[in-house]
């Protein structure tokens, strides 16, 4: 049989173990567990429009793109055939 500063030693551990870990993680959050600069600055992102003429424009501009995209697709796909 262990004698009773084995005792003391396992209450010890039973009640300082989690306290210890919610300290390390209650702690000076900001400074251990963020990533400096992650989010985008704001003149990086993209700007929603939201008048009329700022909506059609960028509609206009995104079927401009995909009829690019999809001209270049068939142009990839014609030369993998072998234009058949």
């Amino acid at each position: 049989m262990a004698g009773p500063n084995l005792e003391v030693f396992k209450f010890g551990m039973y009640i300082l173990f989690p306290i210890s870990i919610m300290y390390y993680f209650g702690t000076n959050l900001d400074g251990k567990f963020t990533v400096p600069d992650f989010w985008p600055k704001p003149g990086q992102t993209h700007k929603i429009p939201y008048d009329r003429d700022e909506i059609a424009k960028e509609l206009e501009r995104l079927k401009v793109r995909n009829l690019e995209n999809k001209r270049r697709r068939e142009a990839q796909e014609g030369v993998g055939r072998g234009e058949e």
